[in-house]
Protein backbone atom coordinates (compact mmCIF):
# COMPACT_ATOMS: atom_id res chain seq x y z
CA UNK A 1 0.00 0.00 0.00
CA UNK A 2 2.80 2.33 0.70
CA UNK A 3 4.27 1.69 -2.55
CA UNK A 4 1.10 2.28 -4.35
CA UNK A 5 0.51 5.45 -2.57
CA UNK A 6 4.30 6.93 -3.49
CA UNK A 7 4.30 6.20 -7.26
CA UNK A 8 0.72 7.80 -7.36
CA UNK A 9 1.84 10.74 -5.38
CA UNK A 10 5.06 10.82 -7.37
CA UNK A 11 3.33 10.78 -11.16
CA UNK A 12 0.99 13.38 -9.84
CA UNK A 13 4.19 15.95 -8.86
CA UNK A 14 5.27 14.73 -12.04
CA UNK A 15 2.90 15.79 -14.17
CA UNK A 16 2.10 19.45 -12.47
CA UNK A 17 5.99 19.67 -12.82
CA UNK A 18 5.52 19.53 -16.88
CA UNK A 19 2.70 21.89 -16.55
CA UNK A 20 4.81 24.30 -14.83
CA UNK A 21 7.71 23.92 -17.12
CA UNK A 22 4.21 24.86 -20.19
CA UNK A 23 4.00 27.49 -18.34
CA UNK A 24 7.70 28.83 -17.64
CA UNK A 25 8.03 28.54 -21.60
CA UNK A 26 4.79 30.90 -22.10
CA UNK A 27 6.28 33.28 -19.76
CA UNK A 28 9.33 33.29 -21.99
CA UNK A 29 7.26 33.59 -25.11
CA UNK A 30 5.56 36.52 -23.27
CA UNK A 31 8.55 38.73 -22.70
CA UNK A 32 10.12 38.30 -25.82
CA UNK A 33 6.54 39.24 -27.26
CA UNK A 34 6.93 42.30 -25.73
CA UNK A 35 9.88 43.47 -27.72
CA UNK A 36 8.21 42.72 -30.98
CA UNK A 37 6.60 45.92 -32.68
CA UNK A 38 3.07 45.08 -34.20
CA UNK A 39 3.41 45.72 -37.68
CA UNK A 40 0.22 43.82 -38.57
CA UNK A 41 -1.73 45.18 -41.72
CA UNK A 42 -4.93 47.07 -40.65
CA UNK A 43 -7.80 48.25 -42.68
CA UNK A 44 -7.58 52.46 -43.23
CA UNK A 45 -11.04 53.54 -41.64
CA UNK A 46 -10.32 56.92 -43.14
CA UNK A 47 -11.19 55.23 -46.47
CA UNK A 48 -15.41 54.46 -46.72
CA UNK A 49 -14.87 51.44 -48.79
CA UNK A 50 -12.16 49.71 -46.40
CA UNK A 51 -15.00 49.67 -43.61
CA UNK A 52 -16.46 46.23 -43.52
CA UNK A 53 -20.52 45.90 -42.50
CA UNK A 54 -20.29 44.15 -38.91
CA UNK A 55 -22.93 42.03 -36.82
CA UNK A 56 -22.61 42.54 -32.93
CA UNK A 57 -24.52 39.27 -31.06
CA UNK A 58 -25.68 39.73 -27.84
CA UNK A 59 -26.61 36.14 -26.74
CA UNK A 60 -28.45 36.45 -23.66
CA UNK A 61 -30.79 34.33 -20.62
CA UNK A 62 -33.06 35.97 -18.00
CA UNK A 63 -30.50 38.76 -17.60
CA UNK A 64 -33.00 41.07 -16.14
CA UNK A 65 -30.89 43.28 -14.21
CA UNK A 66 -28.39 43.76 -16.50
CA UNK A 67 -30.15 44.30 -20.08
CA UNK A 68 -30.59 47.88 -19.76
CA UNK A 69 -27.16 48.73 -19.23
CA UNK A 70 -25.90 46.55 -21.81
CA UNK A 71 -28.36 47.69 -24.68
CA UNK A 72 -27.21 51.30 -23.56
CA UNK A 73 -23.66 50.51 -23.85
CA UNK A 74 -23.79 49.02 -27.47
CA UNK A 75 -25.85 51.46 -28.34
CA UNK A 76 -22.91 53.90 -27.81
CA UNK A 77 -20.35 51.86 -29.93
CA UNK A 78 -18.70 54.49 -32.35
CA UNK A 79 -19.05 52.77 -35.85
CA UNK A 80 -21.41 53.76 -38.97
CA UNK A 81 -24.65 53.03 -38.53
CA UNK A 82 -25.47 51.95 -41.85
CA UNK A 83 -22.92 49.27 -41.31
CA UNK A 84 -23.42 47.99 -38.05
CA UNK A 85 -26.14 45.48 -37.33
CA UNK A 86 -27.00 44.12 -33.45
CA UNK A 87 -28.88 41.07 -33.22
CA UNK A 88 -30.32 40.35 -29.53
CA UNK A 89 -30.22 36.67 -29.55
CA UNK A 90 -32.70 36.30 -26.52
CA UNK A 91 -33.24 33.22 -25.19
CA UNK A 92 -34.95 34.26 -21.97
CA UNK A 93 -38.10 32.80 -20.16
CA UNK A 94 -39.06 35.06 -17.75
CA UNK A 95 -40.45 38.58 -17.76
CA UNK A 96 -36.87 40.24 -18.90
CA UNK A 97 -38.09 39.44 -22.60
CA UNK A 98 -40.79 41.98 -22.12
CA UNK A 99 -38.39 44.72 -20.98
CA UNK A 100 -35.87 43.78 -23.29
CA UNK A 101 -38.21 44.52 -26.41
CA UNK A 102 -39.23 47.50 -25.13
CA UNK A 103 -36.16 48.77 -24.89
CA UNK A 104 -35.19 47.37 -28.44
CA UNK A 105 -37.79 49.28 -29.53
CA UNK A 106 -37.07 52.56 -28.22
CA UNK A 107 -33.32 52.37 -29.72
CA UNK A 108 -34.53 51.37 -32.67
CA UNK A 109 -36.60 54.66 -32.90
CA UNK A 110 -33.05 56.26 -33.08
CA UNK A 111 -32.20 54.60 -36.39
CA UNK A 112 -30.21 52.20 -34.65
CA UNK A 113 -30.04 48.42 -37.25
CA UNK A 114 -31.13 46.55 -34.42
CA UNK A 115 -33.26 42.81 -33.76
CA UNK A 116 -35.06 40.59 -31.03
CA UNK A 117 -34.55 37.33 -32.13
CA UNK A 118 -36.43 34.82 -29.41
CA UNK A 119 -36.55 31.28 -30.31
CA UNK A 120 -39.40 28.86 -29.31
CA UNK A 121 -36.43 26.30 -27.88
CA UNK A 122 -32.77 26.34 -26.51
CA UNK A 123 -31.40 23.97 -28.32
CA UNK A 124 -27.58 24.11 -28.06
CA UNK A 125 -28.38 26.77 -25.68
CA UNK A 126 -25.51 29.80 -26.21
CA UNK A 127 -23.88 27.80 -29.30
CA UNK A 128 -27.56 27.23 -30.85
CA UNK A 129 -28.56 30.76 -30.42
CA UNK A 130 -25.17 31.98 -31.87
CA UNK A 131 -25.65 29.73 -34.97
CA UNK A 132 -29.24 31.10 -35.11
CA UNK A 133 -28.11 34.41 -35.35
CA UNK A 134 -25.48 33.84 -38.13
CA UNK A 135 -27.94 32.36 -40.70
CA UNK A 136 -29.47 36.06 -40.94
CA UNK A 137 -26.59 38.34 -39.98
CA UNK A 138 -25.72 41.48 -42.43
CA UNK A 139 -21.87 41.47 -41.25
CA UNK A 140 -18.71 39.95 -42.65
CA UNK A 141 -17.74 39.47 -39.39
CA UNK A 142 -19.28 39.05 -36.11
CA UNK A 143 -18.67 40.66 -32.63
CA UNK A 144 -19.85 38.47 -29.75
CA UNK A 145 -20.49 39.89 -26.04
CA UNK A 146 -22.26 37.99 -22.86
CA UNK A 147 -24.37 40.05 -20.74
CA UNK A 148 -22.03 41.63 -18.25
CA UNK A 149 -19.53 42.88 -20.65
CA UNK A 150 -18.96 47.06 -21.32
CA UNK A 151 -17.29 47.60 -24.24
CA UNK A 152 -15.47 51.16 -24.85
CA UNK A 153 -16.73 53.11 -27.84
CA UNK A 154 -14.22 52.65 -30.10
CA UNK A 155 -14.14 49.15 -29.16
CA UNK A 156 -15.12 48.06 -32.98
CA UNK A 157 -12.46 50.43 -34.54
CA UNK A 158 -9.42 49.29 -32.26
CA UNK A 159 -10.73 45.33 -33.48
CA UNK A 160 -12.12 44.81 -36.49
CA UNK A 161 -9.07 46.95 -38.26
CA UNK A 162 -6.72 43.75 -38.19
CA UNK A 163 -9.13 42.08 -40.42
CA UNK A 164 -6.80 43.09 -43.18
CA UNK A 165 -5.12 40.40 -42.87
CA UNK A 166 -7.21 37.63 -44.69
CA UNK A 167 -5.75 34.59 -42.69
CA UNK A 168 -7.44 36.46 -39.27
CA UNK A 169 -10.25 34.26 -38.38
CA UNK A 170 -10.91 36.10 -34.43
CA UNK A 171 -9.33 38.65 -32.81
CA UNK A 172 -9.87 38.71 -29.32
CA UNK A 173 -9.52 40.96 -26.33
CA UNK A 174 -8.54 40.96 -22.49
CA UNK A 175 -11.25 41.12 -20.15
CA UNK A 176 -11.14 44.09 -17.32
CA UNK A 177 -13.18 43.61 -14.43
CA UNK A 178 -15.33 46.36 -12.79
CA UNK A 179 -15.73 44.74 -9.71
CA UNK A 180 -12.08 43.42 -8.85
CA UNK A 181 -12.17 44.70 -5.50
CA UNK A 182 -15.92 43.84 -4.45
CA UNK A 183 -14.68 41.05 -2.43
CA UNK A 184 -11.86 38.53 -1.80
CA UNK A 185 -13.61 36.54 -4.27
CA UNK A 186 -13.94 38.84 -6.76
CA UNK A 187 -10.33 39.68 -6.10
CA UNK A 188 -8.99 36.03 -6.56
CA UNK A 189 -11.51 35.73 -9.89
CA UNK A 190 -9.48 38.59 -11.08
CA UNK A 191 -5.79 37.30 -10.27
CA UNK A 192 -6.50 34.25 -11.73
CA UNK A 193 -8.11 35.72 -15.44
CA UNK A 194 -5.50 38.61 -15.34
CA UNK A 195 -2.80 35.79 -15.99
CA UNK A 196 -4.47 33.82 -18.37
CA UNK A 197 -5.49 37.17 -20.51
CA UNK A 198 -2.30 38.54 -20.20
CA UNK A 199 0.42 35.77 -19.97
CA UNK A 200 -1.17 32.74 -21.21
CA UNK A 201 -3.17 34.35 -24.79
CA UNK A 202 -0.46 36.59 -25.21
CA UNK A 203 2.35 33.03 -24.95
CA UNK A 204 0.71 31.21 -26.76
CA UNK A 205 -0.36 33.65 -29.85
CA UNK A 206 3.37 35.09 -30.24
CA UNK A 207 4.68 31.45 -31.30
CA UNK A 208 1.43 30.70 -32.97
CA UNK A 209 0.16 27.74 -30.36
CA UNK A 210 -3.61 27.48 -30.22
CA UNK A 211 -5.66 30.08 -28.05
CA UNK A 212 -8.89 29.99 -27.36
CA UNK A 213 -11.61 32.80 -28.66
CA UNK A 214 -12.60 33.28 -24.47
CA UNK A 215 -17.06 33.46 -25.93
CA UNK A 216 -17.13 37.10 -25.56
CA UNK A 217 -15.19 39.84 -26.43
CA UNK A 218 -13.97 39.15 -29.32
CA UNK A 219 -14.94 39.23 -32.86
CA UNK A 220 -14.81 36.51 -35.79
CA UNK A 221 -14.37 36.36 -39.14
CA UNK A 222 -17.97 35.19 -40.40
CA UNK A 223 -16.51 32.67 -43.55
CA UNK A 224 -14.43 30.84 -40.72
CA UNK A 225 -17.23 29.81 -38.43
CA UNK A 226 -18.83 28.72 -41.55
CA UNK A 227 -15.22 27.15 -42.49
CA UNK A 228 -14.87 25.50 -39.19
CA UNK A 229 -18.00 23.73 -39.20
CA UNK A 230 -20.30 26.58 -37.51
CA UNK A 231 -21.62 26.40 -33.54
CA UNK A 232 -21.98 22.85 -32.15
CA UNK A 233 -23.56 22.80 -28.70
CA UNK A 234 -22.18 19.49 -27.83
CA UNK A 235 -19.39 20.55 -25.08
CA UNK A 236 -20.12 23.23 -22.55
CA UNK A 237 -17.24 26.00 -24.06
CA UNK A 238 -18.84 26.01 -27.22
CA UNK A 239 -15.98 28.77 -27.59
CA UNK A 240 -12.69 26.78 -26.79
CA UNK A 241 -14.57 23.87 -29.25
CA UNK A 242 -14.62 25.83 -32.02
CA UNK A 243 -11.43 28.01 -32.17
CA UNK A 244 -9.71 24.78 -31.94
CA UNK A 245 -11.70 23.65 -34.89
CA UNK A 246 -10.78 26.78 -37.04
CA UNK A 247 -6.88 26.42 -36.15
CA UNK A 248 -7.17 22.71 -37.16
CA UNK A 249 -8.58 24.80 -40.40
CA UNK A 250 -5.23 26.93 -40.61
CA UNK A 251 -6.93 30.30 -39.50
CA UNK A 252 -5.13 32.55 -37.20
CA UNK A 253 -6.00 34.09 -34.43
CA UNK A 254 -4.89 38.04 -33.17
CA UNK A 255 -5.17 38.38 -29.62
CA UNK A 256 -5.05 41.99 -28.16
CA UNK A 257 -3.55 42.89 -24.85
CA UNK A 258 -3.74 46.58 -24.73
CA UNK A 259 -7.73 46.31 -25.66
CA UNK A 260 -9.28 45.51 -22.48
CA UNK A 261 -13.23 44.90 -22.23
CA UNK A 262 -14.74 45.40 -18.78
CA UNK A 263 -16.88 42.70 -17.48
CA UNK A 264 -18.12 41.54 -14.15
CA UNK A 265 -17.17 39.44 -11.97
CA UNK A 266 -19.50 36.86 -10.01
CA UNK A 267 -20.01 38.11 -6.61
CA UNK A 268 -21.56 35.51 -5.25
CA UNK A 269 -20.29 31.83 -4.70
CA UNK A 270 -22.98 29.78 -6.48
CA UNK A 271 -22.65 31.95 -9.19
CA UNK A 272 -18.86 31.22 -9.43
CA UNK A 273 -19.44 27.74 -9.19
CA UNK A 274 -21.39 27.40 -12.08
CA UNK A 275 -19.32 28.98 -13.99
CA UNK A 276 -15.91 27.17 -12.61
CA UNK A 277 -17.86 23.92 -13.43
CA UNK A 278 -18.89 25.23 -16.75
CA UNK A 279 -15.69 25.70 -17.55
CA UNK A 280 -13.93 23.11 -16.25
CA UNK A 281 -16.50 20.31 -17.64
CA UNK A 282 -15.89 22.02 -21.08
CA UNK A 283 -12.20 21.84 -21.61
CA UNK A 284 -12.35 18.30 -20.38
CA UNK A 285 -15.26 17.49 -23.18
CA UNK A 286 -13.17 18.76 -25.72
CA UNK A 287 -10.03 17.77 -25.02
CA UNK A 288 -11.76 14.17 -25.56
CA UNK A 289 -13.51 16.26 -28.76
CA UNK A 290 -10.19 17.61 -30.15
CA UNK A 291 -6.83 16.31 -29.44
CA UNK A 292 -6.64 13.03 -30.65
CA UNK A 293 -7.69 14.82 -33.95
CA UNK A 294 -4.87 17.48 -33.46
CA UNK A 295 -2.09 14.23 -32.82
CA UNK A 296 -3.30 12.85 -35.84
CA UNK A 297 -2.67 15.55 -37.82
CA UNK A 298 1.18 15.47 -39.20
CA UNK A 299 0.76 19.94 -39.79
CA UNK A 300 0.52 20.89 -36.38
CA UNK A 301 3.73 21.27 -34.92
CA UNK A 302 4.97 18.87 -31.87
CA UNK A 303 5.69 21.89 -29.51
CA UNK A 304 1.89 23.32 -30.27
CA UNK A 305 0.57 20.04 -29.17
CA UNK A 306 2.71 19.36 -26.23
CA UNK A 307 1.01 23.05 -25.32
CA UNK A 308 -2.26 22.14 -26.52
CA UNK A 309 -2.34 19.36 -23.78
CA UNK A 310 -1.94 21.22 -21.23
CA UNK A 311 -4.13 24.14 -22.02
CA UNK A 312 -7.16 21.57 -22.99
CA UNK A 313 -6.01 19.60 -19.75
CA UNK A 314 -5.73 23.42 -17.83
CA UNK A 315 -9.09 22.14 -15.67
CA UNK A 316 -7.66 18.21 -15.20
CA UNK A 317 -4.60 19.90 -12.97
CA UNK A 318 -7.62 20.72 -10.15
CA UNK A 319 -7.92 16.34 -10.24
CA UNK A 320 -3.89 15.92 -9.36
CA UNK A 321 -4.21 18.75 -7.09
CA UNK A 322 -6.68 17.20 -5.34
CA UNK A 323 -5.07 13.57 -5.11
CA UNK A 324 -1.76 15.35 -4.04
CA UNK A 325 -3.56 17.39 -1.49
CA UNK A 326 -4.98 13.83 -0.18
CA UNK A 327 -2.03 11.72 -0.53
CA UNK A 328 -0.35 13.89 1.34
CA UNK A 329 -1.36 12.99 4.99
CA UNK A 330 -0.67 9.40 4.62
CA UNK A 331 3.04 10.32 2.31
CA UNK A 332 3.94 12.41 5.91
CA UNK A 333 2.66 9.03 7.88
CA UNK A 334 4.80 7.13 5.30
CA UNK A 335 7.46 9.21 5.87
CA UNK A 336 7.96 9.18 9.10
CA UNK A 337 7.53 5.32 9.82
CA UNK A 338 9.59 4.01 7.15
CA UNK A 339 13.74 5.09 7.15
CA UNK A 340 13.83 3.14 3.99
CA UNK A 341 12.25 5.65 2.08
CA UNK A 342 14.23 8.35 3.38
CA UNK A 343 16.04 9.41 0.30
CA UNK A 344 12.78 9.41 -1.82
CA UNK A 345 11.53 12.43 0.10
CA UNK A 346 14.63 14.01 -0.33
CA UNK A 347 14.25 13.55 -4.17
CA UNK A 348 10.72 14.51 -4.47
CA UNK A 349 11.63 18.02 -2.49
CA UNK A 350 12.77 18.89 -5.64
CA UNK A 351 9.23 19.13 -7.02
CA UNK A 352 8.72 22.19 -4.94
CA UNK A 353 10.22 24.08 -7.72
CA UNK A 354 6.89 24.31 -9.86
CA UNK A 355 5.63 26.25 -6.81
CA UNK A 356 8.32 28.41 -7.66
CA UNK A 357 7.39 28.69 -11.26
CA UNK A 358 4.12 29.22 -10.59
CA UNK A 359 5.04 32.25 -8.12
CA UNK A 360 7.70 33.49 -10.85
CA UNK A 361 4.69 33.52 -13.36
CA UNK A 362 2.02 35.33 -11.79
CA UNK A 363 4.12 38.13 -10.84
CA UNK A 364 4.79 39.15 -14.11
CA UNK A 365 1.38 39.44 -14.95
CA UNK A 366 0.70 40.91 -11.40
CA UNK A 367 3.33 43.55 -12.10
CA UNK A 368 1.84 44.36 -15.55
CA UNK A 369 -1.40 45.50 -14.43
CA UNK A 370 -1.02 46.47 -10.76
CA UNK A 371 3.13 47.91 -11.08
CA UNK A 372 5.96 46.86 -9.63
CA UNK A 373 7.41 48.48 -6.61
CA UNK A 374 7.76 46.91 -2.33
CA UNK A 375 4.40 47.06 -1.29
CA UNK A 376 2.95 45.99 -4.79
CA UNK A 377 5.17 42.88 -4.26
CA UNK A 378 3.69 42.60 -0.39
CA UNK A 379 0.36 42.96 -1.78
CA UNK A 380 1.27 39.70 -4.39
CA UNK A 381 2.54 37.43 -2.13
CA UNK A 382 -0.69 37.56 -0.30
CA UNK A 383 -2.59 37.26 -3.19
CA UNK A 384 -0.68 34.20 -4.28
CA UNK A 385 -1.08 32.40 -1.27
CA UNK A 386 -4.84 33.11 -1.23
CA UNK A 387 -5.28 32.80 -4.61
CA UNK A 388 -4.25 29.23 -4.13
CA UNK A 389 -5.99 28.22 -1.05
CA UNK A 390 -9.09 29.09 -2.57
CA UNK A 391 -8.49 27.46 -6.11
CA UNK A 392 -7.57 24.05 -3.82
CA UNK A 393 -10.51 24.91 -2.11
CA UNK A 394 -12.74 24.42 -5.57
CA UNK A 395 -10.50 21.89 -6.40
CA UNK A 396 -13.49 18.92 -5.44
CA UNK A 397 -16.13 20.90 -7.20
CA UNK A 398 -13.80 21.10 -10.15
CA UNK A 399 -12.57 17.36 -9.89
CA UNK A 400 -16.10 16.48 -9.98
CA UNK A 401 -16.78 18.70 -13.71
CA UNK A 402 -13.22 17.38 -14.99
CA UNK A 403 -14.71 13.71 -14.72
CA UNK A 404 -17.96 13.94 -16.06
CA UNK A 405 -16.40 16.00 -18.87
CA UNK A 406 -13.90 12.95 -19.43
CA UNK A 407 -16.17 10.35 -19.27
CA UNK A 408 -19.11 12.25 -21.08
CA UNK A 409 -21.86 12.52 -18.81
CA UNK A 410 -23.90 15.16 -20.51
CA UNK A 411 -25.56 18.33 -18.64
CA UNK A 412 -27.59 21.55 -19.07
CA UNK A 413 -25.30 24.52 -19.74
CA UNK A 414 -25.94 26.63 -16.55
CA UNK A 415 -25.63 30.05 -17.01
CA UNK A 416 -24.11 32.36 -14.65
CA UNK A 417 -26.50 34.87 -12.80
CA UNK A 418 -25.58 38.52 -13.41
CA UNK A 419 -25.47 40.97 -10.64
CA UNK A 420 -24.98 44.61 -12.13
CA UNK A 421 -22.29 45.09 -9.04
CA UNK A 422 -20.51 48.09 -9.92
CA UNK A 423 -19.25 49.43 -6.63
CA UNK A 424 -18.80 48.12 -2.71
CA UNK A 425 -22.39 49.55 -1.91
CA UNK A 426 -24.01 47.05 -4.61
CA UNK A 427 -25.84 44.43 -3.51
CA UNK A 428 -26.41 40.75 -4.93
CA UNK A 429 -29.27 40.11 -2.12
CA UNK A 430 -32.64 39.32 -3.42
CA UNK A 431 -31.02 38.40 -6.68
CA UNK A 432 -33.99 36.24 -7.98
CA UNK A 433 -31.31 33.87 -9.86
CA UNK A 434 -29.04 32.84 -7.15
CA UNK A 435 -29.07 28.86 -6.80
CA UNK A 436 -30.23 28.55 -3.00
CA UNK A 437 -29.71 24.87 -2.85
CA UNK A 438 -26.32 23.67 -0.99
CA UNK A 439 -24.36 21.70 -3.18
CA UNK A 440 -23.72 18.02 -2.30
CA UNK A 441 -20.06 18.82 -2.59
CA UNK A 442 -20.38 20.97 0.24
CA UNK A 443 -20.39 18.21 2.57
CA UNK A 444 -17.45 16.96 0.72
CA UNK A 445 -15.39 20.51 1.43
CA UNK A 446 -16.16 20.79 5.01
CA UNK A 447 -14.87 17.09 5.73
CA UNK A 448 -11.91 17.85 3.90
CA UNK A 449 -11.45 21.30 6.08
CA UNK A 450 -11.44 18.42 8.90
CA UNK A 451 -9.20 16.19 7.31
CA UNK A 452 -6.22 18.94 6.61
CA UNK A 453 -7.12 19.90 10.52
CA UNK A 454 -5.84 16.92 11.04
CA UNK A 455 -2.77 17.07 8.92
CA UNK A 456 -2.06 20.13 11.19
CA UNK A 457 -2.27 18.13 14.38
CA UNK A 458 -0.09 15.67 12.83
CA UNK A 459 2.76 18.29 11.88
CA UNK A 460 3.05 18.74 15.58
CA UNK A 461 2.25 15.13 16.78
CA UNK A 462 5.39 13.92 14.21
CA UNK A 463 7.34 16.38 14.94
CA UNK A 464 7.26 16.94 10.63
CA UNK A 465 6.40 20.65 9.57
CA UNK A 466 7.87 20.35 6.07
CA UNK A 467 4.41 20.37 4.36
CA UNK A 468 2.71 22.70 7.04
CA UNK A 469 2.37 25.43 4.79
CA UNK A 470 0.79 23.33 2.11
CA UNK A 471 -1.94 21.72 5.09
CA UNK A 472 -2.60 25.09 6.38
CA UNK A 473 -3.62 26.18 2.95
CA UNK A 474 -5.49 23.50 1.95
CA UNK A 475 -7.33 23.93 5.95
CA UNK A 476 -8.04 27.70 4.85
CA UNK A 477 -9.29 26.94 1.45
CA UNK A 478 -11.64 24.04 2.03
CA UNK A 479 -12.82 26.20 4.60
CA UNK A 480 -13.27 29.28 2.60
CA UNK A 481 -14.91 27.40 0.23
CA UNK A 482 -17.86 25.89 2.77
CA UNK A 483 -18.19 28.64 4.72
CA UNK A 484 -19.17 31.20 1.92
CA UNK A 485 -21.12 28.18 0.38
CA UNK A 486 -23.46 27.81 3.46
CA UNK A 487 -23.35 31.79 4.29
CA UNK A 488 -24.31 32.79 1.08
CA UNK A 489 -27.64 31.19 1.31
CA UNK A 490 -28.52 32.50 4.60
Amino acid sequence: MDIAIIITYTLALLIIFMYSLAQLNLLFNYLKSRKKPDDSPTFDFSKEEEIPNVTVQLPVFNELYVMDRLLNNIAELNYPKDKLEIQVLDDSTDESVISTKKHIQKLQKTGLDIKHICREDRTGFKAGALKEGLKIAKGEFIAIFDADFLPGKDWLLQTVPYFKDHNIGVVQTRWGHINRDYSMLTKIQAFALDFHFTMEQVGRNYKDHFINFNGTAGVWRKNCIEDAGNWQGDTLTEDLDLSYRAQLKKWKFKYLEEVETPAELPVVISAARSQQFRWNKGAAENFQKLYWKMIRDKTVPLKTKFHSFFHLLNSSMFLLVLLVAILSVPVMYIKNNNPLFSWYFNVIAFFATSTVIFFFCYWHTFKKIHGKGFWNFMEYIKMFFTFFSIAMGFSVHNSMAVLEGHFGKKSEFVRTPKFNINTLKDSWKGNKYVNKNISGNTIIEALLMGYFGFALYSAFKLQDFGLFLFHIMLFLGFGFVFFKSVTSKL
